[in-house]
């Protein structure tokens, strides 16, 4: 039975995500007679944690104070860097740097996950990126901050990390970071780890084209990943004589970002 998936936003750790953050609280308590470390012009410290919320990730910048890693945190950052030169002039909300952050967070994701692009596209957490306040970036800050989150766009609060989530998706992944959804249908349902009772997995996904492709059209698209979706859920299944399974597909925006993947959904029962 065939059951299609309506279009949503690319998964959590894309381009829902692109926005950015600002330099990291220090250690000890602020007593107002300093300057507000959101707006510190430094870069941020790289593989440190943080305990972040939705609506942390919701902001473009983000100075919430640093954890020891081994305590409860939400939050993992896996890259920092300079942008490059020619975002020198622009300004602070340039959507171009949107797309910048999507190349460079989702290679520097999978390169630290160990896990490649399919795998990333089926797990429960995702990243999110922050840059630096208005105010910094007038005074000339020019970097990024990519974060690991244990949660995607849906997500009302976030999963705890381990002590280091480097490597956390290399080979066979836990089921407790791949995505699944419970309920009768996929579309608008929150993604919630496999390793609770779930009705359906996220178990493949599909390229749409070559990464030089210009966008096809959304019609195309839905068209070409659930053909695919198809063969790839009925394969995974071992080829039932039966059997349902649903697709996400991405439109323009996301194309242009540089995502060409749909994702495959699996009926399971556990």
């Amino acid at each position: 039975m065939l059951r299609d998936s309506r279009p949503r936003p690319l998964h959590l750790w894309a381009v829902a995500l692109v926005l950015s953050a600002a330099m990291l609280a220090g250690c000890g308590a602020d007593d107002g007679s300093g300057p507000d470390p959101i707006d510190a012009v430094e870069a941020p410290e790289n593989q440190v944690c943080r305990v972040l919320e939705p609506e942390d990730v919701a902001e473009s910048s983000n100075a919430s104070p640093v954890v020891d890693c081994a305590e409860p945190h939400t939050a993992q950052t896996f890259a920092v860097g300079d942008l490059p030169a020619t975002f020198d002039d622009v300004e602070h909300d340039d959507p171009r740097l949107g797309s910048f952050a999507y190349r460079a967070c989702s290679d520097a994701f999978m390169t630290f996950l160990e896990a490649d692009e399919s795998t990333v596209m089926r797990t429960v957490v995702s990243w999110a990126w922050f840059r630096p306040s208005p105010r910094a970036w007038d005074e000339g800050a020019r970097w990024y901050r990519c974060d690991l989150v244990g949660g995607g766009e849906q997500s009302e609060s976030y999963l705890d990390l381990p002590s280091d989530a480097a490597g956390m998706l290399e080979g066979l992944p836990d089921d407790r970071w791949m995505a699944c959804v419970a309920g009768p249908s996929v579309p608008g349902a929150p993604r919630i780890p496999c390793s609770e009772k779930h009705d359906w997995r996220a178990a493949t996904t599909i390229t749409v084209a070559g990464k030089e492709a210009p966008y096809p059209g959304d019609r195309l698209v839905e068209v070409t990943t659930r053909d695919f979706c198809s063969k790839s859920v009925g394969a995974w299944l071992k080829y039932p004589v039966k059997y349902d399974f649903a697709y996400t597909w991405f439109r323009e925006a996301e194309w242009d970002a540089g995502n060409r993947r749909s994702v495959c959904w699996a009926k399971t029962s556990q």
